[in-house]
């Protein structure tokens, strides 16, 4: 038994090697830097389309962030309600009406859900419609949610960074709230997961396949979401934001430069009191990125387990003998320590995170046994996952 953990302990560390060396620098959390901004004699005209479905005690913050901002340019706000029975689309207004510039926002009711659409993007497409029928100028689209607050500046420094790099989508992801207990201890990770499985240098890199952006703050040249297929070719998608990178990044016959960072200021209002809200946000697209396939769940939680369970397990057990078990928790724990510090926590904390994971883990098969059960991708009372037999 003792050599089976020490080669279980080698494995781990080799692997925690690579994490580090070999995977974009994925650990390094550097929030999007600020762009010079230059005088223009005109700047890119912008419309912001905000799906918006029961969320009226975040909105009315989320659409005066954006009334507020400094932009230059055209700047145009559409609130999509989607269905919603609590007073979402009068809060919005109501933000408008308190900033004294009601003109520069239009609330549209959503249609029903067509099949075949997942009901985010179904919202999105009718604010995307929305530009063209209301003969709004937009020479970008800022795709946000509805629980998303902006710094003044936000629009401005995603613009001059998509003009003055070229590129046809610069995303945010925004920071999570983080003031809870269980946020604290959990959402740090969310986002060191994700960008473990997106290194955001290799999304920001033209050469490298990976695409990934953050579906929370989203700028996409209006031109390039036409030449990808418009926002109707990812309409089934549940993980719309990765997928729609996906086809600006990849679309024709090259690769296309778009662009992925940490938020400074970008926020996200929605809050996480407690491990529940947190459990149900990771367990609902959890088993959509696995594909839906259970031989990437067996594989996901072998290699979660190799990963961050055992070197605290080997390392306590064997002591002194599990030394490379101590070194790959080490080495975890330094991988973790700097998203620690970009969301104000102590790196103290970074040991912890094996405890953490085995709480992402148990999401992740709890998103499957949903789907199973054909309670998949439930989001606002909606089932949007397909059923197991599709």
């Amino acid at each position: 038994m003792t050599a089976l953990l020490f080669a279980l302990s080698i494995v781990s560390l080799l692997i925690w090697c690579v994490l580090l060396f070999a995977r974009g620098g994925f650990w390094r959390t550097r929030p999007a830097s600020l762009m010079a901004i230059e005088p223009r004699e005109v700047w890119p005209a912008v419309v912001a389309v905000v799906p918006a479905r029961n969320e009226a005690d975040v909105i009315a913050r989320a659409v005066s962030s954006l009334l507020a901002q400094d932009h230059a340019g055209s700047f145009h706000v559409i609130v999509v309600d989607d269905h919603s029975t609590d007073g979402t689309a009068d809060a919005a207004r109501a933000a408008a009406l308190s900033l004294r510039c009601p003109e520069r926002l239009t609330v549209i009711a959503a249609k029903p859900l067509p099949a075949g659409w997942s009901g985010k993007v179904w919202a999105q497409s009718q604010g995307i419609a929305a530009v063209k029928s209301l003969g709004l100028p937009a020479d970008y689209l800022l795709l946000t949610d509805a629980d998303i607050g902006h710094p003044r500046d936000a629009v401005t420094q995603l613009v001059a960074r998509a003009t003055n790099e070229g590129r046809d989508l610069v995303s945010l992801m925004v920071r999570l709230r983080c003031d809870s207990f269980w946020e604290k201890a959990l959402i740090p990770a969310f986002v060191f997961f994700f960008a473990k499985l997106y290194p955001f240098a290799w999304v920001n890199n033209p050469r490298n396949k990976t695409a990934a952006a953050a579906g929370g703050c989203m700028l996409v040249k209006r031109s390039a979401l036409e030449e990808a297929g418009g926002i109707e070719s990812i309409r089934d998608a549940l993980i719309d934001d990765c997928s729609l990178a996906a086809r600006i990044k990849h679309r024709g016959t090259g690769r296309h430069p778009i662009r992925l960072d940490v938020a400074a200021n970008s926020v996200s209002l929605r809050p996480y009191d407690g491990p529940g809200e947190i459990w149900n946000m990771i367990a609902r697209t959890a088993f959509t990125q696995l594909r839906y396939s259970p031989w990437l769940l067996v594989g996901t939680l072998i290699g979660m387990t190799l990963i961050y369970l055992t070197p605290p397990i080997v390392a306590l057990v064997l002591g002194r003998l599990g030394w490379p078990a101590w070194l790959a928790w080490l080495a975890m724990s330094c991988a973790y320590a700097p998203m620690l510090r970009y969301y104000g926590r102590s790196p103290a904390w970074a040991p912890a995170l094996p405890l953490v994971a085995l709480f992402y883990v148990g999401a992740t098969i709890a998103s499957a046994v949903r789907y199973w059960r054909g309670k998949g991708g439930q989001w606002k009372a909606r089932v949007q996952a397909p059923i197991q037999d599709q």
